[in-house]
């Protein structure tokens, strides 16, 4: 039995049976099963394919890298040039795109990768047409745009967000808050910090025995479940913003957006007619979380022209010294700053000040 028929069986399984207390711990065992099938079919399949794919290899340039994804001929290689001017194949067949196209989205002083992939089908997460390929690419990105016809069935979002999650990337979601630490010795142990009622010991356990793991620790600080457990011990998951871009909406009624309206992280556009492009550009902004930082030299003005641009998460001033140099932060002595992260203007501070955005900064070096 190949491990796609293996995947098959314990998914139909999976939806034989029913989700109650009393099925959790098989359900559990199942999950681990299936995760380690879907691991081992993506380990087997990347050292089978024996070199690069043509058109896949986009190295990574800019700020930000934004990856769109979308069944064919949904209006990606037209919201590709009329985002950033970039030509991508268009018509009115499906398949246009064959290879990743790769173009640039200029916005408060930032550069943005902005790749065009090649439209997903069905299947993809299991080797088919070259959507593996596809969502390799996409588990490199920043951001995530799933752009969807306005005009076809819903079913298409459930289909691509399955796709992704088969290839171990999670959509607008959190690392579950859960230590795990694997031990030489001293059997397993189990804490919780917080209440986890969907998650009991013995669970666990089989989870853990599936793997062969008979010694960690595992404290819980959520209340998580099965699927956070699994992808906690995995290690290898990913987790991405995501937008839905609703296109071509000129060819819906009001009603019918109204409807869409209702969708989670969700932009409505027409880029053919360049509608709502505006909007979509600023939540893209918002959902990337990028700060702008200005520099400022010893006795000049601030450069506004030439922003330095970090991800809030990452933006202190080694962060900072690291963008601009990566030896910078060897002749660091302090630095000068300016704006909404300090009491004072000038403050002066160390290299584990947190930055917030339209701060202006200026180095002082070690003489």
């Amino acid at each position: 039995m190949t491990t796609a028929q293996k995947i098959a069986e314990i998914e139909t399984e999976m939806m034989r049976t029913q989700k109650n207390k009393a099925t959790s711990y098989h359900l559990g065992l199942l999950k681990a099963k299936l995760a380690k099938l879907k691991r081992e079919m993506i380990d087997s399949s990347s050292k089978k394919g024996g070199g690069t794919q043509e058109g896949f290899e986009v190295s990574k340039s800019g700020d930000s890298r934004i990856g769109m994804i979308g069944f064919p001929s949904v209006g990606k290689s037209t919201l590709l040039t009329k985002l950033t001017g970039v030509f991508s194949k268009i018509a009115a067949y499906e398949f246009t795109t064959l290879t990743c196209i790769p173009g640039v989205l200029q916005h408060k002083g930032a550069k943005i990768q902005l790749l065009d992939l090649p439209g997903i089908i069905e299947g993809a997460k299991d080797g088919k047409g070259r959507g593996k390929q596809v969502i390799a690419v996409a588990r490199t990105c920043n951001l995530i745009l799933i752009v969807l016809d306005a005009t076809r069935p819903m079913v298409h979002k459930k289909i691509i967000e399955r796709e992704l999650e088969g290839f171990g990337i999670r959509l607008n979601k959190q690392p579950p808050q859960i230590e795990f630490k694997k031990r030489d010795k001293g059997g397993i142990t189990i804490s919780r910090t917080h209440d986890a009622p969907r998650l009991d010991d013995e669970t666990i356990k089989a989870i853990l025995r599936e793997y062969k793991i008979n010694n960690c620790d595992i404290n819980l600080k959520c209340d998580a479940t099965d699927e956070d457990l699994i992808d906690v011990i995995e290690g290898n998951r990913k987790y991405i913003p995501c937008l839905y871009v609703m296109n071509k909406i000129d060819d819906i009624t009001l009603e019918e957006l109204n409807v869409l309206d209702k969708i989670p992280h969700y932009v409505p556009i027409s880029a053919f007619l360049e509608w709502n492009l505006d909007e979509l550009v600023e939540r893209i902004w918002d959902y990337l979380d990028l700060i702008r930082i200005y520099t400022k030299p010893k006795g000049l003005e601030p450069d506004y022209n030439a922003p330095v641009i970090l991800q809030r998460k990452f933006s202190t001033i080694t962060d900072f010294c690291n963008k601009l140099h990566k030896n910078m932060i060897k002749d660091f002595r302090y630095a000068l700053v300016w704006g909404a992260s300090v009491k004072y203007n000038p403050q002066k501070v160390g290299k584990d000040h947190q930055l917030l955005d339209e701060d202006i900064v200026q180095i002082v070096k070690k003489i």
